[in-house]
């Protein structure tokens, strides 16, 4: 029965997608993309609303709707829509589970789960129709309402900068700062299997390695948001071209590179959540791998 079901959701999935695809393809508007979003309104006066914040708050709104809807009341015989929202969940604990340890993938999960099912939505949001389609003519140039928030760096950033954050809480609360310091600046040499002299003195390498990995520990903010910005933006740039070919063609070419954007898109936003795991266990999960 379950194969049955999930036979059934790939037919309506594969069904969905061929109708997004001859509608984008249909709309298509933009010869280019910008690397830019466009700034479609100002509020206070001076603060810039974005075509990729609305974008942004739109796709939220619709997670959350979608969310509640489908699990509103969870039943012991899951419907299809909690049977959706549950594998996804079971899924990615699955997966961070052996990552951050077993002590701290309940505290961390609610971040893990959030971050991954907004990365995957934003950056197949430019299959939708409508997106990077519709707008209004600035003389020749199309200024389009809505734009893939992942397109735009400034979100990417954002989110890294808020997984970073959230990392340092964890590290801080759950771990304390003699681990911290351990696990950058302190010795990892076994004691017992050479010289003093030699123990000490790798005291002053490993204390100079720390501030390589504390260069390191900064520049995840800038290797998340350029890593997750630099494929949905060359996503969006490729699906621009290919949906520019002449007449029925337009509609034929861009099948395969539609499906290699779904893939994309999951794959990114699960290396992304992956990362965040990785270096919330590489601090906070030692005292697990100790045990066993």
């Amino acid at each position: 029965m379950l194969s049955e079901t999930r036979m059934s959701l790939l037919k309506k999935f594969l069904v969905i997608s061929g109708f997004l695809l001859f509608a984008n393809a249909s709309f298509a508007g933009e010869d280019i993309v910008s690397p830019k979003a466009y700034d479609l309104f100002y509020a206070f006066g001076k603060f810039p609303i974005t075509n990729a914040m609305v974008t942004s708050w739109t796709i939220s709104l619709f997670i959350i709707v979608i969310v509640r809807l489908c699990v509103r009341t969870p039943q012991i015989i899951p419907t299809r829509g909690q049977a959706i929202i549950e594998s996804m969940i079971i899924g990615i604990r699955d997966v961070a589970e052996p990552i951050v340890g077993k002590r701290m993938i309940g505290k961390t999960f609610p971040l893990l789960i959030g971050l991954f099912t907004y990365i995957l939505i934003q950056n197949w949001s430019g299959l939708f129709p409508g997106v990077a389609t519709f707008g209004i003519y600035e003389g020749h140039h199309l200024l389009y309402f809505f734009r893939p928030a992942n397109s735009d760096l400034n979100d990417t950033l954002a989110l890294a900068v808020v997984a970073f954050f959230a990392w340092v809480y964890f590290i801080v609360r759950y771990a304390g700062p003699h681990e911290i310091y351990q696990h950058i600046f302190g010795n990892k040499a076994d004691k017992s299997s050479m010289p003093y002299t030699v123990y000490l003195f790798l005291f002053v390498i490993f204390f100079f390695v720390g501030f390589i990995e504390c260069i390191s520990i900064l520049f995840r903010v800038v290797s998340l948001s350029f890593r997750l910005y630099g494929n949905v933006f060359g996503g969006e740039v490729l699906m621009t071209l290919m949906t520019n070919a002449s007449g029925f063609l337009k509609f034929l070419v861009p099948i395969p590179f539609y499906f290699l954007e779904l893939l994309i898109g999951a794959i990114q936003a699960f290396v992304f959540t992956v990362l965040v795991s990785v270096y919330i266990g590489l601090i906070c999960n030692h005292e697990e791998e100790h045990t066993g």
